[in-house]
């Protein structure tokens, strides 16, 4: 995330770039972008940039009138800068542009590939951020030591020092550069810290000449929030910008905490990582551990777009494979469930046809009545054979299999409602009668007459025997 210094070295860059040219037209904003549009259009005008902590205001000046000049104030968000091309070079996240008077156009253009950066047409600084810790250091320190009862600095030091109301300017690896210089823990109160800074200024005894001496050879967490930016400064190129290698190099050798190999990190409350090295504080979140970064100096070298880009396709490639596999696995898996369902089912089909074979058969047995053989002279041979030929009833087991199977192939019947849920409208229900008079048959019914006669037939064929 860009910090002071990076927007800085931004104006820097454009004062540099725009020195002698004109820009004519209208400036234009991409259609992607949600930031609202620039009202601004002349035939002939000049562009100069300043930085405020991390704010930086772009000046447009026609060249017929310069007490009508324009300005546009930028926030770059995580990942805005601005670049100087050709037409033809322009960069696919360029959302606002303006456009030089020369023949070949040229096209100065703030991008933005994440989007969360921002313009606002003849805006101010933000009221709600505290003067810059680089170009207004004597504002910047009484801000700071006038409002130490503030809440603010009931957190600990690392968090205070992102806070923009008094640190305007001071990002994420700022604050490690800083407290590490000094061997402060992060997460040590900042009230503490600080007060310990205004007591050693109200201290009157030492000279001005010893003040100077302390202040070059030990200087305090205030003056290093002045000093260290303006050494990222003087370093040249674009400061912390690890997706270009063009100047980064002497950057992440600038850096003896950020992001080093041996030094530790932790998440602080607001979720942003801080480096340290050994004891991290009394304020520590609670559940939070150190990680010891472990990467060497060759893998934290920034790599080109062009590499990333490899990489990017080699990792979708590898994703691609990964995702085949895994579809493999699971129809595998459907395939399987779905080869035991069907035997499943067949053992089922199996066994329905073979309880329906058993009840077919049972059916087909001989009715009451008939004859069971041809001859009927041959017939009348005993009267206990008669007997068993001419009833034929099937014996209580397969009585029993056939309740059985019925009750298997019928539906339970529905649970009977009681009294009290029955309503008074409701029809009565039918009177259940009982197995025992269900089953019996009158005494003048036409079975009992067929009985008789054939006890009758066969005690007359036993006389005559």
């Amino acid at each position: 995330m860009p910090e002071g210094p990076e927007l800085h070295l931004a104006s820097l860059f454009v004062n540099k770039v725009c020195a002698g040219l004109h820009f004519a037209g209208k400036v234009e904003k991409s259609a992607v972008s949600k930031n609202p549009e620039v009202p601004f259009s002349c035939p002939k005008y000049t562009i100069s940039a300043v930085s405020r902590g991390k704010e930086v205001k772009l000046i447009l000046t026609p060249a017929s009138d310069k007490n009508e000049a324009a300005c546009i104030v930028f926030r770059f968000g995580m990942s805005g800068s601005f670049k100087f091309t050709t037409e033809d070079e322009l960069h696919k996240h360029a959302h606002l542009r303006f456009y030089t008077k020369d023949k070949t156009r040229r096209v100065l253009s703030f991008v933005d590939p994440r989007r969360f950066g921002s313009w606002e047409f003849n805006g101010s600084w933000q009221p709600e951020r505290g003067p810059c810790v680089m170009m207004e250091y004597e504002k910047f320190r009484e801000n700071v030591l006038k409002n130490l009862s503030d809440k603010a600095f009931d957190k600990p030091i690392c968090e205070a020092l992102l806070n923009q109301k008094y640190f305007n300017g001071v990002g994420n690896y700022l604050r490690a550069e800083i407290l590490y210089r000094l061997h402060i823990p992060p997460f040590m109160p900042a009230r503490a810290v600080l007060e310990a800074v205004k007591h050693q200024n109200q201290n009157g005894d030492l000279s001005l000449s010893k003040k100077l001496k302390i202040k070059k050879e030990n200087p305090d967490i205030l003056q290093l929030c002045h000093l260290v930016p303006l050494e990222v400064i003087n370093l040249g190129g674009k400061g912390y910008d690890p997706e270009h290698a063009d100047g980064y190099s002497a950057f992440e050798k600038w850096l003896q905490c950020y992001f080093v190999p041996g030094m530790k990190s932790m998440k602080d409350s607001n979720g942003r990582t801080i480096w340290f090295e050994g004891d991290p504080g009394p304020l520590t979140p609670k559940g939070s551990k150190a990680k010891k970064q472990q990467k060497t100096k060759a893998d934290n070298k920034p790599v080109k777009v062009e590499k990333t880009a490899s990489k990017r396709k080699a990792a979708k490639e590898s994703s691609a494979v990964v995702k085949q596999e895994q579809n493999k696995e699971i129809n595998n898996e459907a395939e399987g469930e779905t080869k035991a369902k069907r035997k499943r089912s067949v053992k089922i089909e199996n066994v329905v046809k073979e309880e329906k074979t058993k009840v077919g058969q049972r059916a087909k047995r001989i009715p009451r009545g008939e004859k069971t053989n041809q001859d009927t002279d041959k017939d009348v041979s005993g009267r206990s054979s008669l007997r068993g030929s001419a009833r034929k009833t099937p014996s209580k087991k397969s009585r029993a299999t056939l309740q059985q199977t019925e009750d298997a192939e019928t539906p339970k019947p529905r649970s009977r409602r009681l009294k009290s849920d029955m309503s008074q409208n409701s029809p009565k229900p039918r009177p259940q009668r009982l197995k025992s008079a269900m089953n019996s048959t009158p005494k003048n019914s036409p079975k009992v007459k067929k009985r008789a006669q054939r006890k009758k037939a066969v005690c007359n064929a036993e006389d005559k025997s």
